[in-house]
């Protein structure tokens, strides 16, 4: 039986992956972890090598699924040691398991290691150049994961949502104090869900074309376009004022620099051939809607 370790279990692209692979019930064994241990939950700090090696040892995954990650954009420019260790650190230790065991290695970056400044997609080809303290870190852990494993695929996603904190759900909050939300129409990028990415990675977990891959939902909007779906989607008669990157800078103070382009290109889908496609990020989020409203 195959084995599957998952960190970052309890995240909501964890729980998606989780769900996924549920539909192979009785050909798959998977392994959970975080940073907290809760019910079927183990826990495993990613940035304790000693832990990460004692976990991977006992447990002989055959693949190991990392998403762990300290995302709060704003907290890593406050505390920029605390998200080397997460996002840098983490991934170190997970490809020296992997590499010394041969388990596969699915690492998740983020639209955030590019400055966002292209006036294209950016693709798996276009050099990183990180403006944040998150990106920065984030690129750390790609490197790392490259140096030190032979059998890896790093999935860079962007604007990610599902069962967790995320846009969705924070627009849906303040859609119920106030009946007007300020929200940026000059950034770029395409909302995508976790059990899309989750698909996604089922999808190469069997095979060997190993690499980096960008894996967004197809199309793009801005954050005041996706924010008028929320809520036309859910029947809620919320305004969306459309302001600029520098408005909302100052009404609300942000420590960390937001690339204004987040489009990916999935380019490497394309160019391994075998018809894999990901959904546009409208008809994925509708899915999700009516699953989880």
């Amino acid at each position: 039986m195959k084995k599957i370790l998952i960190t970052g279990a309890n995240g909501q692209l964890g729980r998606a992956i989780r769900k996924e692979y549920q539909k192979e019930s009785g050909s798959v064994h998977v392994i959970l972890t975080d940073m907290t241990e809760s019910e079927n939950i183990s826990k495993l700090d990613i940035s304790s090598l000693d832990a990460v090696m004692s976990q991977v040892a006992d447990q002989r995954p055959d693949v190991i699924i990392n998403c762990a990650a300290y995302t709060n954009v704003d907290g890593c420019e406050k505390d920029e040691d605390m998200a080397y260790r997460a996002n840098a650190i983490g991934p170190r230790n997970l490809a020296i398991a992997a590499e010394k065991t041969g388990a596969k290695l699915f690492h998740i970056s983020t639209d955030y290691v590019f400055s966002g400044t292209a006036d294209k997609a950016y693709d798996e080809f276009d050099i990183p150049d990180p403006i944040s303290a998150y990106g920065r870190t984030k690129y750390a852990g790609e490197q790392f994961v490259r140096d030190l494993c032979t059998r890896f695929f790093i999935m860079r996603t962007a604007w990610l949502y599902g069962d967790g904190i995320n846009f969705y759900r924070k627009m849906m909050e303040l859609s119920e104090k106030t009946d007007k939300i300020g929200v940026v129409e000059d950034q770029f990028g395409s909302p995508t869900s976790s059990s899309e990415l989750a698909r996604a990675i089922r999808y190469l977990e069997p095979r060997d074309e190993y690499g980096v891959y960008n894996a967004t939902c197809e199309g793009q909007c801005s954050w005041a376009d996706f924010a008028e779906r929320i809520f036309k989607k859910c029947n809620k008669s919320t305004k969306v004022e459309r302001i600029t990157s520098y408005e909302y800078k100052n009404r609300f103070p942000l420590s960390a620099s937001r690339p204004k382009n987040s489009v990916l290109d999935n380019r490497m889908f394309r160019l391994i051939g075998g018809g894999f496609v990901m959904k546009d990020w409208k008809e994925a989020f509708d899915e999700y809607i009516k699953e989880n409203v």
